[in-house]
């Protein structure tokens, strides 16, 4: 049992999920406010994607990165900003007769330093390292993060003093992640975010859980989540195994059957879950200290 857990707020995520809830947070403004509601919650880390503000669709614009990161910081409220780093990973092949050339939909592919732009240029405290590809969901979309590029990002992460959040979707993802602090791309503390349930990465079953969280060596820092209606059973879950939280609107809409959820919402209800089980919720100064990150 972790008696010293951080929750991480994952507000918007890339997925389609903008015309399923109007709680998601769409525009730059948006999305920083609800970080901010989120640390008001208890969460110390926000997690941010952003969005093209006029449809909703994905986006890695580094103006939208910079109003959300300015409007966070300041905010009257603390907390700890980590960007994503997966886009720009994201192949669409064509039909299974003809898969390529890939299809332009859905296929945006770019090279390690254009996928890092907006953390050089904005230097969060955190980013996500994806340590691996991944058939996710359904169709023809492949989550695409190979080994070189793996190297390459995590290199620049390190040299920029942002510390890794590595997402691990399965074990051998892991297992890759444990050879970049082999090879001392990736230095001490290492952060690792378990990620269950995402077709078709590990699924959500407590064995297969148990084996991803005894594949974390015992010096790293983790959490834990899953998605949908699995989110707050994975709140008990990764504090009662040793990790920490996340929630948020990336991962799951609801609050409760058929009632849509804010992020701060969702955030209330994980510390909720986490102190009646005895725990205490650390926050953004408790978290750098723990994973000695650079505030900016």
């Amino acid at each position: 049992m972790n008696y010293e857990v951080f929750i991480t707020a994952a507000v918007t995520g890339s997925g389609d999920t903008v015309g399923k809830s109007d709680k998601v947070p769409v525009t730059p403004k948006e999305i920083a406010e609800a970080a901010i509601e989120s640390a008001k919650a208890g969460a110390a880390i926000a997690h941010c994607h952003v969005r093209d503000p006029e449809t909703g669709a994905p986006a890695r614009k580094v103006e939208y990165y910079r109003e959300v990161v300015e409007r966070i910081r300041e905010a009257d409220t603390d907390v700890v900003i980590n960007l994503t780093a997966g886009m720009g990973g994201d192949l669409t092949l064509g039909p299974v007769e003809q898969p390529l050339p890939p299809l332009a939909e859905g296929t945006d592919m770019a090279g390690a330093t254009e996928r890092m732009e907006h953390v050089a240029t904005l230097l969060p405290e955190i980013c996500t390292l994806d340590c691996g590809t991944l058939n996710f969901g359904h169709g023809d979309y492949v989550m695409t993060n190979t080994p070189s590029m793996l190297r390459a990002m995590a290199q620049q992460m390190t040299d920029l003093g942002v510390r890794p959040e590595i997402e691990a979707f399965d074990t051998g993802h892991l297992w890759f992640a444990k050879q970049l602090v082999e090879e001392g791309i990736i230095e001490d503390p290492v952060m690792v975010q378990l990620c269950m349930g995402i077709p078709w990465g590990a699924p959500n079953d407590m064995n297969t859980y148990m084996a991803m969280v005894n594949n974390v060596p015992d010096s790293w820092v983790w959490s834990a989540f899953s998605i949908g209606r699995m989110q707050m059973p994975y709140v008990a879950a990764a504090a009662l195994a040793g990790g920490n939280i996340r929630v948020g609107l990336e991962d799951n809409l609801y609050l409760d059957r058929g009632v849509f959820a804010t992020n701060a919402q969702l955030v209330e209800r994980a510390a909720d879950i986490a102190t009646n089980m005895g725990a205490k919720i650390i926050g953004p100064d408790a978290v750098r200290e723990r994973l000695k990150l650079v505030k900016r």
